[in-house]
């Protein structure tokens, strides 16, 4: 599970670039709120490693549908309710995160979860987006059920976000490495102080290619890999979330999904044949009604920059958080996938030049 004792990778002293938010997380957007159960039982060939992510724009209580767009860098995944995405611009109800046999029941919750708060439409297409954890979990046990997604949505609070081993991320993988469900958030300067965040939901990679800061830390730490029977590791998948509280319209939302493909790339990240990148993005600044008229506000185009800019940033911060939380777990079959090394991984950071504490004049003891 999330371990508090493992520190995060500023704590350290990894000088990542930008403003974070006082949380460091999605949930640096007012109103977003995020939940986790977590499912962790059994060993051996019924081992259960999995479980369920829910965020919500705008909280139970807030706006209903935001405005919103996605963008698939490799299409080996799945996000339902996309095509209503991109044909009326919006996003209707939370979003989750789970294993992939488990996108029907998730799916088939938020609807009646939904209509049990009253939600007013006649039909719903929820938005259920997933990563494959069965070399950990019993993923064909079919474990996650309708009372896990209701868990999931009635436990979704503002305020700090577990990360590595939770919710959707339990089973998940990185470069070898346990991954999981990460998160960060940019603030921007200016007169309005908009805020980017985002959250992840990392399984993907192969060791050789992942990278740190520029530190290319799989080719410093080809060891630890996880104990399988085969070591290719290239496949997987990554769900990426993007909130912003800046007033957007939907094809300028598009442009900010897209940006997240950056922040994937500077982890090392080729976006693998089998490899389910899929990226959404939203904002929680929603139009005003008025005498039956929607009245939008957005940005200009030529100050998206910084946006852009906080997105590509909190993504790799977000993958890298995910991988600085989570811890060593054995699962299906008693197979092994071990954490990131904190040590060793800070050391290679120093022999880079990487360590933000590096100006002090000695090599600070790990």
């Amino acid at each position: 599970m999330s371990n508090p004792h493992r520190s995060g990778p500023r704590s350290l002293g990894l000088p990542f670039p930008g403003q974070t938010g006082p949380l460091n997380a999605i949930t640096d957007l007012p109103g977003l709120e995020v939940g986790h159960v977590t499912l962790i039982s059994d060993e051996g060939e019924g081992a259960v490693r999995t479980g369920v992510t829910a965020v919500l724009p705008c909280g139970k209580s807030g706006a209903h549908t935001v405005p919103a767009a996605w963008f698939s860098l490799n299409g080996n995944g799945e996000m339902t309710g996309t095509a209503w995405i991109d044909e009326s611009g919006g996003l209707t109800g939370p979003v989750m995160l789970t294993n992939t046999h488990s996108v029907g029941v998730v799916r088939d919750a938020v609807v009646a979860w939904g209509r049990a708060r009253g939600w007013a439409e006649a039909w719903s297409l929820p938005v259920v987006a997933e990563t494959y954890d069965g070399f950990l979990n019993d993923i064909n046990g079919f474990h996650v059920t309708q009372q896990h997604a209701f868990g999931a949505l009635d436990t979704a609070a503002g305020g700090p976000v577990a990360q590595g081993n939770v919710g959707g991320g339990t089973g998940m993988i990185v470069s070898g490495f346990k991954g999981g469900i990460g998160t960060s958030s940019r603030v921007l300067d200016g007169a309005v102080p908009y805020t980017v965040g985002v959250l992840v939901q990392a399984n993907f990679g192969a060791r050789e290619d992942l990278t740190i800061l520029g530190v290319p830390l799989g080719q410093e730490i080809p060891d630890l890999l996880p104990e399988r029977e085969d070591t290719g590791g290239r496949d997987g998948s990554i769900i990426i979330i993007v909130a912003t509280d800046a007033p957007l319209l939907p094809h300028q939302l598009r442009r900010l999904a897209r940006r997240a493909a950056l922040g994937l790339a500077r982890t090392g990240s080729v976006a693998h044949n089998g490899s389910g990148d899929i990226f959404l993005a939203f904002s929680t600044a929603t139009p005003e009604i008025d005498g039956g008229l929607e009245h939008w506000r957005a940005l200009p185009n030529a100050s998206l920059d910084p946006l852009f800019k906080a997105t590509v940033e909190a993504t790799e911060e977000a993958i890298i958080n995910a991988l600085f939380a989570a811890e060593t777990m054995t699962g299906l079959h008693g197979r092994t996938v071990h954490a990131l090394p904190h040590t060793r991984t800070l050391e290679a950071m120093w022999k880079y030049g990487r360590r933000g504490d590096r100006g002090q004049g000695q090599k600070p003891s790990f």
